[in-house]
């Protein structure tokens, strides 16, 4: 994952939350373990229309979506919402209908977790 670009954003990746840091990379290198570490035991996540609460859905979500394609990701930029929301903005390419697309990672973190990540173009 390309951490280097912030294309007009406010915010670099070193100052993501360690909960958004620890989350994205897992998430692309098909690291479930890791990746569900960064939730809440109570988050949810809302992706392609489909929401899943708790830690054993949204692991299950996390082992589907990971093998459904092949992709890259590139960090394009993070912004804050002034409260507990982070916005990471990432660049996918891959062999997913249309080959490429930028997509709005929308965190709440609490403390060291994720309680709620919504995935919208």
């Amino acid at each position: 994952m390309d951490t280097t670009s912030n294309r007009g954003a406010d915010l670099s990746w070193d100052q993501l939350p360690t909960a958004v840091t620890t989350y994205l990379p897992a998430h692309q290198a098909h690291d479930s373990k890791t990746a569900i570490g960064a939730f809440a035991a109570d988050a949810v996540v809302t992706d392609e229309g489909r929401t899943y609460h708790g830690r054993d859905q949204i692991e299950d979500w996390l082992d589907k979506s990971s093998g459904e394609y092949t992709f890259t990701t590139d960090f394009a930029g993070a912004s804050r919402d002034g409260g507990a929301g982070w916005d990471v903005l990432q660049h996918l390419e891959g062999d997913f209908p249309g080959g490429s697309v930028d997509l709005h990672y929308r965190f709440t973190v609490d403390g060291d977790r994720i309680t709620r990540l919504v995935i919208e173009p």
